[in-house]
């Protein structure tokens, strides 16, 4: 088991390396690697993220086969599965290391932004959930004034997503609540910049 602060420490590097397109820390894969793995997994941290195709973990913080257990979906939001998802990680394979990864520009939050401001019934419940689940973390950000110019809007909207995420995490799952206080469970909220491929860790413990 890596302990929380050497698992942060440690995908801080990776994305510098990848930020800078410096050299990868070795092979991400192969035969052998494959082998070890059949007999288990020990994912060093896990990543509740954006599907959002251009933010990829594994090569956002230069990890390999094995290295992070990934959780995807639109907008990096919390529903019951997914919490359930960062606990299976947690209590299976000890992992104390979870990254709420949100991004620049995040398609899901803009949608939600836009929802609210121009409510429409055009778009199927499934991704109305979507936005429903994005949307109280937001609504605050549209009563602001002055009003925040569009493209300040919806960055404060991507970070206030990102936090509220977090805390659910961090809040709504008694599992994780006692790993949180007892075995050094770590929470943190983190975006991904598109534009220069660096990862802000600015929601969490000393952050």
């Amino acid at each position: 088991m890596i302990p929380a602060p050497a698992a942060l420490a440690r995908l801080e590097e990776g994305n510098r390396r990848f930020a800078a397109d410096g050299p990868s820390r070795g092979p991400r894969a192969g035969r052998g690697r494959r082998r070890a793995l059949v007999a288990g997994q020990e994912p060093f941290a896990a990543i509740l993220g954006c599907s959002d195709s251009r933010v990829p973990a594994e090569l956002v913080f230069d990890q390999g086969l094995g290295d992070l257990f990934v959780i995807r979906v639109a907008g990096n939001v919390v529903a019951p599965s997914l919490v359930g998802s960062v606990e299976f990680a947690a209590e299976r394979f000890g992992t104390r290391l979870v990254v709420v990864l949100g991004h620049s520009g995040c398609g899901a939050v803009q949608a939600t932004l836009e929802q609210l401001e121009r409510p429409t019934q055009s778009r199927s419940p499934n991704l109305q959930a979507i936005v429903g689940f994005i949307r109280p973390s937001v609504e605050a950000l549209l009563d602001a004034t002055p009003r925040p110019a569009p493209e300040d809007l919806l960055s404060a909207a991507v970070r206030a997503n990102i936090r509220t995420s977090a805390d659910h995490l961090r809040h709504g799952s008694a599992i994780l609540e006692r790993l949180i206080r007892d075995d050094g469970l770590l929470v943190v909220g983190a975006e991904y910049s598109l534009e220069t491929g660096l990862v802000d860790f600015f929601d969490g413990e000393g952050r």
